[in-house]
């Protein structure tokens, strides 16, 4: 009905069609080890480019942030697109509707590999099978594997509690995120996203070594994650509301309260909304890289932490996602029918 001429409602539908596709790949297949991916691409060129910069800025590290950040952007913004402009001269010469098809199909698999949900589920999950086990060592070894704080002072507890918290807060940036950004500008959209936040998961830090040359690419996260962790924090508590097992009142509550209770304006907003949803206490002092960090608490302690927790929390991100989907349907059907009308 609506073909890739109808302007800007074609184009949205089309970036719509290519969410959706990149979202069943990623339930279907994850993350596997051997197919090459964006985001550790990105890594190597950030190490590469800080190795490159900081010894010729010596002195000068927030120029050399500045460079770096721009040359990040501008790089994972002209790549995708002149690969999707590839494709698309390619779509131009294949018969009838195949070309579009193609095209979908290719916008697709680039979507696919921004997204992080089925991943983020199956790491999480090898800590709550081992808890639930009784192996707190195995438990620990897989925490650390997708945290980023030191992992040896944590007992139980403490593992579990960042296990939720690291999906509570990736939700936002792994998965909500980079759907917006391709919702609304495509998979070129984003890529510029996730090359801004791994630049900041690398980079960002506030110690000796990156306090100028990660300042760009952290005030950059900030900005580019401003209306996607609010997001998160409602579509959380818009879940916990509509799901069985969760407190949507308590997470509504929460969220209002404790959002942010945390140095970056956008980290504590999933985790607030998450914490009062589950009626746990998250956060708190935590060590990194041998330093204890004061933090304040999120939530409130009106129970125990369980293995369990880490499924409910998974829950409640693909709730989110699913929600998000059925939102982005509704503001699409609602286009459509101003244009008939």
């Amino acid at each position: 009905m609506f073909g890739l001429e109808s302007g800007w409602f074609g184009m949205f539908v089309f970036h719509g069609g290519a969410l959706l596709g990149g979202c069943a790949l990623d339930w279907l297949f994850g993350d596997p080890r051997w197919l090459p991916h964006p985001v550790r691409l990105m890594g190597r060129m950030i190490a590469w480019l800080e190795g490159l910069l900081r010894p010729r800025f010596s002195g000068r590290e927030r120029a050399a942030g500045l460079l770096l950040a721009a040359l990040m952007c501008c790089f994972w913004t002209v790549v995708p697109g002149l690969l999707l402009a590839a494709l698309g001269g390619v779509a131009l010469y294949l018969p009838g509707r195949a070309g579009a098809y193609f095209l979908l199909a290719a916008e697709s698999l680039m979507c696919y590999q921004l997204l992080a949900a089925k991943d983020l589920c199956a790491e999480s999950m090898k800590v709550c099978r081992s808890m639930e086990k009784g192996d707190v060592e195995e438990a620990r070894r897989s925490v650390s594997m997708i945290v980023g704080r030191d992992t040896a002072p944590l007992d139980g507890s403490g593992i579990l509690r960042a296990a939720v918290e690291t999906v509570a807060e990736n939700a936002s940036d792994g998965v909500i995120a980079p759907m917006l950004y391709i919702a609304l500008l495509g998979p070129v959209g984003g890529y510029l996203y996730k090359a801004v936040n791994t630049m900041d998961s690398m980079v960002g830090y506030k110690n000796d070594r990156y306090r100028e040359l990660g300042r760009a690419a952290a005030k950059l996260d900030d900005l580019v994650n401003l209306v996607p962790s609010r997001l998160t924090g409602l579509l959380f508590c818009a879940c916990a509301a509509l799901l069985p097992g969760f407190d949507g009142r308590g997470a509504l509550k929460v969220f209002c309260r404790d959002r942010f209770n945390h140095a970056s304006p956008n980290s504590a907003q999933s985790e607030a909304a998450c914490a009062g949803a589950l009626g746990l206490r998250l956060a708190g002092d935590a060590w990194y890289f041998g330093t204890l960090c004061s933090k304040p608490y999120i939530g409130d302690d009106r129970r125990a932490i369980e293995a369990a927790d880490v499924r409910r929390i998974n829950r409640l991100m693909f709730g989110a996602q699913l929600l998000f989907l059925a939102l982005w349907a509704v503001v699409l059907a609602l286009w459509a029918a101003a244009l008939i009308l």
